[in-house]
C-alpha cells in the first residue's frame, strides 16, 4: 500500500529555503531538517540573528500601518511573503481599513499551502496568493490574482521585505523598476535591504553559510541601499536601520550591532 506524500507538490526538502530557515530561527515548526541545520549554523555564527529577523518583520508592520493610516493606501503587493506569522500584512492594514486588498507573492510550495489556509481576509477586504518568483515580475503582474485585486488607477503599497539580499546585481534594480513601473504615481515602495555595515564579521559568516546552501547574498552599504529609492520621495526618517524607522516601545533596548538591515518607505512621483 502506498502512503501519500504529505509534502506540498513541488517541494524540494533536500535543500534549505530562506523562508523555512527564517521559520526555524524564529522558533516556528514549518521547516525540514536541512533548514534547521542551516539555521542553526547561521545562529552559531551570529547569535543576534533572531533579533535581527524579528525587527525586519516589525518594520513591515510599522510601514504597512503608516501607509494605511497616514497615506490612505488600500491595496498592497507583498513580495516574498514567507511563512505566515501573525500579524501578517493584511491583518495590520485591515485593522486600519478593513476594505484593504493584499496580494501575497512567494514561490515555496510549503508557503503556498500555509498561505492559502491562513491568509484570510476581513469580510470587507480581500487577500490573494500568487505562486511566483520575484525574478519573473511579469508572472506576478500578469497573474489573475494581481489583476483582480489591484486597481492600477489607485495607489499601491509595494512591500519588498527581507528578500533583496537574495537578489544579486544587476538584476536587483531591473526587478524593482519592473514592479514599480505599472504602479500609479502616489504609490509607495517599502523595502528592507541587508547590510554588513554594523557587524561585518558575523554577518559575513552568515552570508557564507547561505552561499553554501545555494542562496548567495548581496549585502549593501548605506549609499547603495539609498540608491534604490533614487527618483522617489523618501518618508521620514529616510533610510535607516529597520529598528530605528519610526520605532515603538518594542524597539527599546535593541542594539544597532544586532541589526543587519536598512529599511525605508518612499513615494513614487
Amino acid at each position: 500500500m502506498n502512503t501519500p506524500d504529505p509534502r506540498p507538490s513541488g517541494l524540494v526538502s533536500s535543500r534549505a529555503h530562506s523562508a523555512r530557515v527564517y521559520d526555524y530561527i524564529l522558533g516556528g515548526k514549518d521547516h525540514y531538517p536541512v533548514d534547521a541545520e542551516a539555521g542553526e549554523a547561521m545562529r552559531q555564527h551570529w547569535p543576534a540573528l533572531p533579533v535581527h529577523m524579528r525587527e525586519n518583520r516589525r518594520f513591515m508592520h510599522r510601514a504597512g500601518r503608516v501607509l494605511a493610516e497616514e497615506h490612505g493606501v488600500r491595496q498592497f503587493l507583498d513580495i516574498g511573503t514567507g511563512l505566515p506569522t501573525s500579524p501578517n500584512l493584511h491583518e495590520v492594514v485591515q485593522e486600519v481599513a478593513p476594505e484593504s486588498h493584499v496580494v501575497y507573492v512567494d514561490n515555496d510550495p510549503i508557503v503556498l499551502a500555509h498561505a492559502r489556509a491562513l491568509l484570510r481576509s476581513s469580510p470587507e477586504g480581500a487577500t490573494a496568493y500568487v505562486d511566483a518568483d520575484m525574478h519573473d515580475p511579469d508572472a506576478i503582474l500578469g497573474s489573475p490574482e494581481f489583476r483582480d485585486l489591484i486597481d492600477l488607477d489607485q495607489p499601491v503599497g509595494l512591500m519588498v521585505i527581507g528578500i533583496m539580499h537574495f537578489i544579486l546585481p544587476p538584476e536587483d534594480r531591473r526587478l524593482i523598476a519592473r514592479l514599480l513601473d505599472p504602479l500609479p504615481s502616489g504609490s509607495y515602495l517599502a523595502m528592507t535591504i541587508g547590510t554588513a555595515d554594523f557587524a561585518p564579521e558575523e554577518v559575513g559568516r552568515v552570508a557564507e553559510e547561505y552561499r553554501q546552501q545555494s542562496m548567495p547574498m548581496a549585502l549593501r552599504d548605506l549609499a547603495t541601499a539609498t540608491s534604490f529609492f533614487d527618483g522617489m520621495d523618501l518618508l521620514d526618517p529616510g533610510v535607516t536601520q529597520v529598528h530605528t524607522w519610526r520605532p515603538g516601545p518594542e524597539q527599546e533596548g535593541v542594539e544597532g550591532r544586532d541589526i543587519a538591515m536598512y529599511g525605508a518607505v518612499a513615494r513614487k512621483r
